[in-house]
């Protein structure tokens, strides 16, 4: 076996627990979640009572104004996924963010209004309630309505991401009121207290999606969209609907993947990508090798060239999907990678995909019977629009910005954007969230997931090349430093220590170019069994939670 990096000689270890686990990217939350649990809620439960309280203590993310994706598989062996994703409104046109000579409006569909989908969270998290959970919606919202009347204390890691948006929360009143103390940005200490947020759950409370969707809440949405130059519909959000999809599936080593199917891209790069490394003797090659990362950003390399060009919202385009994941192909992939050379990346495909908001949160939680629940939802970036209706408290996501604002158009890569990811009326924009669950001879083994925008893929398949093929246990896996490569730019971004300067210097020589900035993920990890696949357990431990600790907010916790 190839020896664990010295990088990770220091982790902790994986948290362990008995019955049931939860990984998230803020504390509260997940106490709100393992609460649930004990209470004898099942996965889904919790899922949704920590996704109503993310809403409110980690509002850089967590929402009720975003959407997002939902793995489940459950302990009988079913599994399914839903699509909760933003849509694009029934006015928004496939220009709509271009200035009279063709050209990109800089912040048009990232701050304000016009930015803004039509969000799905709230009818997400009702619907796998309604369907998969157990419990009812008044007691799994109702710690988050405390959390928002209440307040909650601010640690050093909550008012750093708060302070990222100073300047843009100053540009919107109704948003500089609740998340700037008197104008200042707030402070390790002090509490942030969501009055008109706890008023908006509390008709959630009421009457379930019909107290987002319609009535008070809806109109001020609609209201402020009009004021502020957007083009959201009351009958756009009265006529948003939850989607369930069968998820994407592919098999890696004996291990069986169960991933996120367009509108994402998630699920069919990462089988991609696997199909194409498991040609690969990595185990023998080793952890950090010139050798295997070669091979890891070849396969980065194929998997979201077709990512970016041919994938897209399903109701619209004709995926591609069974060729993609297909081993053959995969295989005909590594016959064209060389075994000494860098790849280039303007030879591979015609166009390239938009860009894509890495600010999102995921959380993975099992119960104590194995159902087990992976969900990726987002803003799209930090705080999203920036924009709140007032007196709702609910932060508006900017997933307009995830669409392909110029297709047909030249651009910065002296390439041609397509059309798969255009923007049209009622169309979801192409995602990278993954939420993923492993099984192995019919049990879960592995429930994971992170935020990153396109580092999502590469997040997630790094993970799960660590525990698989590298023998970590799952926090040596979460700890390891990251590499990514996205086909366009043709360069690679890399953490510190990600590779030894022997190992730069032969990649460098077979042609590749490096970058040092690789914003952090947050990446929340359950390994079921053991610490690690070919470990033992500890004591009566089943489940291992591994928090990353890249961002300093959150928690693995179990009972």
């Amino acid at each position: 076996m190839a020896l664990v990096p010295a990088i990770n000689a220091a982790s902790m270890r994986p948290v362990a627990a008995e019955r049931g686990m939860v990984v998230t990217a803020q504390h509260l939350a997940t106490e709100v979640g393992v609460n649930v649990l004990k209470r004898g809620g099942n996965a889904v439960d919790a899922a949704v009572a920590v996704g109503y309280a993310l809403a409110v203590v980690y509002p850089a993310a967590g929402n009720l104004g975003g959407g997002g994706f939902m793995t489940l598989r459950f302990a009988d062996g079913r599994k399914t996924f839903l699509d909760f994703r933003e849509k694009a409104p029934r006015a928004a046109t496939r220009d709509m963010y271009l200035d009279s000579d063709g050209k990109t409006v800089k912040g048009l569909s990232t701050t304000g209004w016009l930015a803004v989908g039509i969000p799905g969270t709230v009818s997400g998290l009702e619907f796998a309630r309604r369907k998969y959970g157990t419990m009812s919606r008044a007691a799994l919202i109702g710690p988050a309505i405390e959390l928002a009347d209440d307040g909650f204390t601010l640690d050093q890691g909550d008012v750093d991401m708060l302070a990222t948006a100073t300047d843009d929360f100053r540009k919107f009143p109704s948003t500089a009121r609740i998340f700037l103390s008197k104008d200042r940005p707030f402070v390790a200490g002090q509490r942030l207290v969501q009055p008109e947020l706890a008023n908006t759950l509390r008709l959630i409370r009421a009457h379930g999606p019909d107290g987002f969707y319609r009535g008070k809440t809806a109109a001020a949405i609609v209201r402020a969209s009009r004021a502020g130059g957007g083009i959201i519909s009351e009958e756009d959000l009265a006529t948003y609907r939850t989607r369930e999809l069968a998820p994407i599936e592919c098999d890696y080593r004996g291990y069986h993947v169960i991933s996120a199917p367009p509108p994402s891209s998630g699920g069919t790069a990462l089988c991609e990508m696997l199909n194409i490394l498991e040609g690969y003797p990595l185990r023998q090659l080793g952890w950090g090798s010139a050798q295997a990362i070669h091979d890891e950003i070849e396969a980065m390399r194929h998997a979201y060239a077709d990512r970016n060009t041919l994938l897209g919202d399903p109701a619209f385009v004709k995926n591609p999907v069974g060729r993609l994941i297909d081993k053959n192909y995969a295989a005909k992939i590594r016959d064209s990678i060389a075994a000494d050379k860098a790849g280039i990346s303007s030879e591979l495909g015609k166009d390239l995909g938009s860009h894509e908001g890495s600010n999102t949160t995921h959380f993975s939680i099992i119960d104590r019977a194995g159902n087990a629940v992976s969900l990726t939802y987002t803003l799209n970036d930090w705080f999203g629009a920036k924009v709140v209706a007032a007196g709702t408290g609910v932060l508006m996501n900017d997933e307009m910005d995830d669409f392909t604002p110029d297709p047909g158009r030249l651009n910065a890569y002296g390439v041609v954007p397509g059309e798969a990811n255009a923007i049209a009326p009622g169309k979801i924009p192409l995602s990278s969230m993954s939420p993923t669950i492993i099984t192995k001879d019919g049990k879960p083994v592995l429930v994971l997931g992170t935020p990153g925008g396109r580092r999502i893929i590469t997040a997630v398949l790094q993970t799960i090349l660590n525990v698989v093929d590298f023998g970590m246990n799952i926090q040596e896996a979460v700890d390891a430093p990251r590499i990514h490569h996205q086909w366009l730019p043709d360069v690679t971004s890399v953490e510190p220590y990600a590779l030894s300067p022997d190992t730069r210097h032969i990649l460098e020589d077979m042609g590749y170019r490096f970058s040092d900035s690789l914003p952090a993920n947050h990446l929340a990890a359950i390994i079921i069994g053991a610490p690690s696949l070919e470990g033992k357990p500890v004591a009566r431990n089943r489940y291992y939670g591994a928090n990353d600790p890249r961002r300093g907010t959150g928690l693995a916790s179990g009972y």
